[in-house]
């Protein structure tokens, strides 16, 4: 069954207000036992913003659903251009700081496990393992047809053949790496096919109407069970596919603890909310934990 989009969410008056105490947040994480939940917040200080946060891509920007790709070879088209521009820049993108701090987390046996709504991969660039990419990620490519996967880059290359001189400038970055172009700017970009079928490549990710492959979903629903706590990172928990594992922590007994600059769909089954920016924070607990958080390497050439 495949979801019904859900772009927006209007937060109730009932719901509590944040708080700037993240003494429960360390109590946590000292616990051990804690899975991690992260959303698009967590990357908006890596370059890439997010959907429903203070100027969120979604008040200029329309995502691509499943049902638009693969009903015409004009959405592809239009996705295509518009992400391989995106790709450039979503492709330079270095973990911050709250990836970082995540990451030392998981290096001292403080979590069960990371799972993430993102995209981005940015994760485990931090050096996060066994992280469960929920909506899978823009750097691998499937074929529709023959089930083929192959990396971004290698299709990059072939677009790049196949559009030789395709400079536009976008208006902004979305967190799907999309890029916002107009219908005049991609009108001539040329889309290729699945090399080893001919077939119609998508990315290897979740699209908005597209439902979480039923495994990857149990395997959450096992972390969940296997927790002892559960941390949201810049989720909003708009869509039913992260929200889902929060009220089931609920159901169980399990704290649920968010740090997210603005209310949350699932703040009314938290124990706290931390209205904190996501890298302070975490490398604030970290700090209160005697954990060091490594800084951010150089970027190559």
């Amino acid at each position: 069954m495949r979801m019904r989009p859900t772009l927006s969410w209007t937060p109730g008056e009932d719901l509590p207000p944040g708080t700037t105490d993240l003494e429960p947040v360390a109590d946590a994480l000292r616990g051990g036992g804690v899975l991690v939940l992260s959303g698009a917040g967590l990357s908006t200080e890596s370059g890439i913003p997010d959907y429903r946060g203070e100027g969120g891509s979604l008040s200029r920007h329309t995502p691509m659903t499943y049902q638009d790709f693969v009903a015409g070879a004009q959405a592809r088209r239009r996705y295509w251009a518009r992400s391989h521009l995106g790709w450039r820049t979503f492709g330079r993108a270095r973990p911050n700081a709250g990836h970082r701090a995540v990451a030392a987390f998981g290096r001292h046996g403080l979590l069960a496990g990371v799972i993430t709504q993102n995209v981005d991969g940015l994760h485990q660039a931090a050096g996060s393992e066994d992280v469960v990419e929920l909506h899978g990620a823009l750097d691998r490519v499937v074929c529709l047809s023959c089930g083929a996967r192959s990396p971004r880059r290698e299709l990059a290359r072939r677009l790049e053949e196949a559009n030789p001189g395709f400079e536009p400038v976008a208006a902004g970055l979305n967190p799907d790496g999309d890029a916002d172009l107009t219908d005049e700017q991609v009108a001539g970009f040329r889309v290729v096919p699945c090399a080893v079928c001919g077939g119609i490549l998508k990315p290897d990710v979740v699209f908005f109407g597209e439902a979480v492959p039923p495994q990857r979903v149990e395997h959450c629903r096992a972390l969940v069970r296997a927790a002892a706590s559960l941390l949201v990172l810049g989720s909003s928990l708009t869509v039913m596919s992260g929200l889902r594992f929060v009220r089931q922590a609920a159901r169980d007994g399990k704290p649920v603890l968010i740090v997210n600059r603005d209310p949350t769909r699932g703040d009314q089954y938290a124990l706290t909310r931390v209205s904190l920016p996501l890298g302070a924070a975490l490398t604030t607990v970290a700090d209160r934990l005697g954990i060091a958080v490594e800084q951010q390497a150089a970027a190559g050439p």
